[in-house]
């Protein structure tokens, strides 16, 4: 059997291809994909607009479709990919789930959970920054530059 182990950037990749899908949706440009035993078994893209939900960003989503993936709520195991630093809201579904690892792109200043306090992560939660943070970046300025 051939088990090739792909790096943070090709998930990252991946997560980048949902929020294309939420970009040409007209929702916020943010994608999501949790990853466990080198394998996908979640991807979501904001659906806010689309759901009519302030709640349905991509991390929450994913987190719902990992945990029903997997028959439990804790993904101790799972890493998420997401395209832009999490909100505080979804920091909070990430501890509550009890994620290893979060792999975000670009740094949100403005509503980021590090604006905040990193602490709302859960303590054996590892965090991973700037994976493609340019292009993750250059997709959320392109979309509201685009809506100005």
């Amino acid at each position: 059997m051939n088990y090739e182990l792909y790096s943070d950037d090709y998930f990252m990749n991946e997560a980048l291809k949902e929020a294309h899908t939420a970009f040409d949706r007209q929702e916020i440009p943010v994608g999501a994909v949790i990853v466990t035993g080198n394998r996908i078994i979640a991807r979501a893209y904001n659906m806010s607009e689309t759901l009519n939900d302030a709640t349905a960003h991509a991390e929450l989503l994913a987190i719902t479709a990992a945990s029903n993936t997997l028959g439990t709520k804790f993904l101790t195991e799972a890493t998420l990919y997401v395209t832009i630093e999490p909100c505080t809201m979804c920091a909070g579904a990430c501890y509550w789930a009890r994620l290893k690892r979060i792999v975000y792109g670009a740094p949100d200043p403005k509503a980021g959970f590090t604006k905040t306090s990193a602490l709302i992560i859960h303590p054996t939660t590892e965090i991973v920054a700037g994976i493609l943070a340019k292009e993750c970046k250059k997709l959320i300025k392109d979309f509201f530059y685009l809506k100005r």
